[in-house]
């Protein structure tokens, strides 16, 4: 059974330094299906936020860097609208992914037939950066051994109804955002679905193999800690 209408759909941009991509991020994505873009500026120094400005976006600042930090402002903000969303999008500024495949993301939410959704590069993407590869092969399968559900990725790109994301009472200001949300996502009994996502690696923003491997380990021990807490957090 169909939606008996189009959701109200907002969007939430977290963006920090991506001047060099931020107008093309919020151009892709195509206006008729959502309602507001909230880019939240996480402590740029460029012209991030003139640039989101001049692109229609809603520009909030965020001066407590962290994915989570970002989120968490662009949540406060749709706490403040005289109508809340029915569905949250977050997507990165940085250009790594395609605006114009956020119809294919919010397909699993229609239709009451599932809560998240989840935009995975694994499955749509040949290309991973060896930090992605290393998160994902540590973080999912610890996530699997305790939960016996299977994810392929902790991407950013992700779309949510908004009442469920309420529910889940999401506090982490750091990068653990994205895995205390699949975490508490299982642990509630949300309908989770994984849709395949093209993955753009920015070349701008590569570095030697070696110091992404040992910026991946650090973050994914990091990401590990985060689970298990999540795991035993009431």
């Amino acid at each position: 059974m169909r939606d008996a209408k189009p959701p109200i759909v907002d969007v939430i941009i977290t963006a920090r330094d991506d001047e060099l991509s931020i107008g093309s991020v919020i151009a892709g994505i195509p206006p008729r299906i959502i309602r507001s873009i909230v880019v939240v500026d996480n402590g740029s120094t460029d012209k991030t936020s003139q640039l989101a400005e001049d692109a229609g976006a809603i520009v909030l600042r965020e001066s407590r860097v962290g994915q989570g930090s970002a989120c968490l402002r662009g949540l406060t903000h749709l706490a403040t609208l005289p109508k809340p969303p029915d569905v949250v999008v977050f997507c990165p500024a940085d250009g790594s992914f395609d605006g114009a495949e956020l119809p294919s993301l919010l397909m699993p939410l229609r239709g009451n037939l599932f809560d998240l959704a989840i935009g995975s590069r694994v499955l749509g993407s040949e290309r991973h950066s060896p930090r992605i590869k290393l998160e994902n092969l540590l973080t999912v399968g610890l996530i699997r051994a305790v939960y016996g559900h299977k994810y392929t990725d902790l991407s950013p790109f992700r779309a949510i109804r908004y009442p469920a994301l309420v529910a889940l009472g999401m506090r982490d200001t750091g990068h653990g955002w994205h895995v205390e949300m699949q975490v508490k996502a299982l642990r509630t009994g949300l309908r989770v679905a994984e849709v395949p996502v093209r993955y753009h690696p920015q070349s701008a923003r590569k570095r030697p193999l070696g110091e992404q491997v040992k910026g991946a380990t650090l973050s994914t021990t990091k990401a590990l800690f985060r689970i298990l807490r999540h795991s035993t957090a009431r």
